[in-house]
């Protein structure tokens, strides 16, 4: 089945299950069903049994799976089997901390080049990682043949550093600038916008969040009514 083919939520699943598989080896658990590791990562048997269906057969049936076997397997199906390697555009306030919870959390996905347009962050170093200047990306991304990318500058910059990454054979773009980016052929974007997150977030502290019920105006609109505000 090709990669078109496959939800992206299954694809967002599996770093889940991946995570739960190697806690489990770590725990020396030799063999783990799939009701326990629905139990672990939050998503029903059946929901983990159809997503591994996509990639093939794995596990025995009655018996379950091997937490190790199984993890390799998921590691080459994400294509975290070798060093990958990750680009960051804008070496800010979000930008440094992504780049400092990578470079300390994370072993196959790695940040290994910087950029910023600030000529005053230009040769510091976050983690141990130089800050280079943006003229410097695409002879940078193509020296080290990095396919992947993160974007955390201003919205009315990230179209453009887009358009830069993807001229320069990244792949996959990870975007947390608010602006809505338009990919070319064979490059796909992922935009989070944190502001609209924790709004939305919001939602669910309010009292009677459940009743949609209006702040400050409870007057119904009767069928055929027009409001005036």
């Amino acid at each position: 089945m090709g990669k078109e083919r496959i939800p992206e939520a299954a694809i967002r699943r599996l770093p889940v299950y991946l995570r739960v598989l190697e806690e489990l080896s770590e725990d020396g658990v030799d063999v783990v069903s799939s009701a326990e590791l629905a139990a672990r990562a939050g998503f029903s048997s059946e929901q983990i049994r159809k997503d591994l269906a996509y990639f093939g057969a794995f596990g025995t049936r009655g018996v379950g799976y091997d937490p190790v076997v199984l993890s390799s397997k998921l590691k080459r199906i994400l294509g975290l089997t070798g060093d990958v390697k990750v680009a960051l555009v804008g070496a800010g306030n979000l930008g440094t901390a992504l780049a400092r919870h990578n470079l300390n959390r994370h072993k196959e996905v790695r940040i290994s080049a910087i950029f910023d347009r600030d000529w005053d962050k230009v040769g510091k170093s976050i983690a141990g990682v130089e800050i280079l200047p943006i003229e410097d990306l695409e002879k940078v991304i193509r020296a080290q043949g990095i396919k992947m990318a993160i974007i955390a500058v201003p919205a009315v910059e990230a179209q453009a550093v887009a358009d830069q990454l993807m001229a320069a054979g990244v792949e996959a773009i990870l975007n947390f600038s608010p602006a809505k980016l338009q990919s070319r052929p064979g490059t796909y974007i992922q935009s989070i916008d944190l502001m609209t997150e924790l709004q939305a977030l919001a939602y669910y502290t309010t009292p009677n969040s459940g009743s949609a019920r209006l702040a400050g105006d409870e007057r119904e609109v009767s069928e055929g009514e027009v409001s005036t505000v």
